[in-house]
């Protein structure tokens, strides 16, 4: 899927849907005498080892040619300051009920004003890695965050003349490209934590204030999806990975928050397995055909799990928020595993991943809601179309360090529709996609609790012998207790209460606690998060069998 890019003067008359006083007050900043074009990788690369606080490493940046990098490109650190994770409370949508477009525009225009003295460097993406969908994003990031605009091409594909022509076969739609606008340095006091501005319809997006990358990254995805939820794509939030085995090929979708396990679970596999890996962030399926498309090339992964002499530094391009040592031969290299700060980045080729596609044409076998909600054992299987996508509008989790957050929010449970804390149309739309998934394609749904179970932590060893398990079509479930529409596979060392008169009240509760959280989405943002009749029915018939 490309955009349209270039427009006539009269395609300009024709096709104002394209356009928006926020759209064209962001993409007319990219077209002043103080931004500069950086199309090549080498170039970014340059720019960003001697921009201010930059550390180059002494660890070598493998598959350089096939990266386009230079040959002697290092591992790049830039470590940011206080904030050191994703701010939600800075998102502002416009079109959401409450946001006024008119104030914005002119805090809009005055950030870019106020920006004009400064050089700014004009980055090309790519996003989506198949000509069934395509898009392409622009980012324009002041001098002294080169970092940030290198990452940002490593992260999503850079435009070159190949992936150009590439563009230029994929499906076209009346859609204009993406453009981000970023200001780190941006200060009002009416916005402490900063402000991102989001105008999904019209496929922009300003970052001000805010210096971490991910905030780049998850507001171009953020348009990405969203315009992809228009053109007849289910916006992932999550990853894919499919098995190969002697005798069947098995394709699966885990959907999670940051910290829940979604990359360990994608990208893992065992010695005697053949996995193919789509992406473990962001991916979209084609309502239509129910094939899957990667968005990115790269990983965005945090680093608390690798040591310094892990192989899988070998794969790291640049790095946030982590520390940096001499070793035994005076060589800078890398302090990982969280110990500077929480959430600590690194951007990872797609080499990390053997087997690494873009594009799959399979239906996907099953979907998996990654929840840490300990009222469920390690795996459950939802038997009915309906409430998987219930449970998937109501995945339960905790935050964890990726988000700028209150430290004691930290550990409490919330409710993250589909595990996508960045769309930006009404929750009911989702809901229909995955029902249509799961009726019509006949795509399974299962929990996986990756928190505590009967005060028993569940461990990535027990999750990823379950997934499987299942994916070998060896896993034999249970009716949980009175509710044949939840069932539950058995695992070794945890108990199992499910006909206990106190485990179904604990369940009774949980689910009521799910079920007053949609009927409080109702109320906010004037229907906006509603979901249909059908789902509060559903939940409705749950709870009363658990009472019966």
């Amino acid at each position: 899927m490309s955009t349209i890019s270039g427009h006539s003067q009269a395609t300009i008359n024709l096709n104002n849907n394209l356009f928006s006083s926020i759209r064209v007050i962001i993409e007319t900043a990219f077209y002043g005498n103080n931004v500069q074009l950086i199309d090549h990788l080498a170039q970014a690369y340059q720019l960003a080892t001697k921009s201010p606080g930059t550390i180059v490493t002494d660890l070598a940046v493998s598959h350089t040619e096939e990266l386009k990098l230079p040959k002697d490109s290092k591992v790049l650190v830039f470590n940011d300051g206080e904030i050191i994770g994703r701010t939600a409370a800075a998102r502002r949508v416009i079109g959401e009920p409450g946001i006024s477009q008119v104030k914005y525009e002119k805090i809009l225009r005055e950030a870019i004003y106020q920006s004009r003295i400064r050089q700014f460097y004009h980055g090309k993406v790519i996003v989506g890695l198949d000509q069934e969908f395509s898009v392409k994003a622009h980012v324009l990031v002041p001098e002294g965050f080169e970092n940030n605009l290198y990452s940002y091409l490593l992260n999503f594909e850079v435009l070159t003349a190949e992936s150009e022509t590439d563009y230029q076969h994929s499906q076209t739609y009346n859609e204009g490209d993406l453009y981000i606008f970023a200001d780190p340095e941006w200060q009002h006091p009416a916005f402490p934590d900063g402000l991102v501005l989001i105008d999904a319809m019209h496929n922009v997006a300003a970052v001000l204030g805010l210096r971490y990358f991910g905030e780049l990254k998850k507001a171009t995805l953020t348009l990405a999806w969203a315009l992809a939820n228009r053109n007849g794509f289910i916006a992932c939030h999550g990853g894919l990975k499919q098995y190969q085995f002697p005798t069947h090929r098995y394709t699966m979708a885990v959907f999670g928050l940051s910290g829940s396990g979604k990359s360990t679970i994608t990208l893992a596999r065992s010695a005697d397995d053949v996995v193919t890996v789509l992406h473990d962030d962001a991916f979209v399926i084609s309502k239509k055909k129910g094939s899957t498309t990667a968005l990115e090339p790269a990983y965005f992964d945090k680093t608390q799990d690798y040591a310094s002499n892990d192989p899988t530094v070998s794969s790291f391009l640049t790095c946030q928020n982590v520390g940096v040592t001499l070793n035994d031969s005076g060589e800078k290299v890398l302090v990982t595993e969280d110990i500077r700060n929480g959430n600590g980045r690194a951007i990872k080729s797609r080499f990390v991943t053997p087997n690494r596609v873009d594009h799959l044409d399979d239906k996907i076998d099953a979907v998996f809601w990654i929840m840490k909600d300990d009222v469920f054992p390690p795996v459950v299987k939802i038997n009915d179309p309906i409430l998987a996508a219930i449970f998937g509008a109501t995945l339960a989790t905790k935050r964890s360090s990726a988000e700028n957050i209150r430290k004691e929010e930290v550990d409490q449970l919330v409710y993250v529709p589909y595990a996508n804390p960045f769309r930006v149309y009404p929750l009911a739309e989702d809901y229909q996609a995955f029902k249509e998934l799961f009726e019509k394609q006949d795509t399974d749904c299962y929990i996986l609790n990756t928190g505590y179970f009967d005060q028993k932590k569940i461990t990535p060893e027990v999750t990823l012998k379950s997934v499987e398990a299942i994916a070998k079509k060896q896993a034999q479930f249970l009716p949980l207790g009175k509710l044949s529409e939840l069932s539950y596979l058995p695992v070794t060392g945890f108990p199992e209460p499910f006909n206990e008169a106190t485990y179904q009240e604990c369940l009774y509760q949980r689910l009521t606690s799910r079920y007053q959280f949609i009927l409080e989405q109702e109320e906010l943002l004037s229907g906006y998060h509603e979901l249909p009749a059908e789902a509060i029915k559903s939940l409705k018939g749950l709870l009363k069998k658990l009472k019966k």
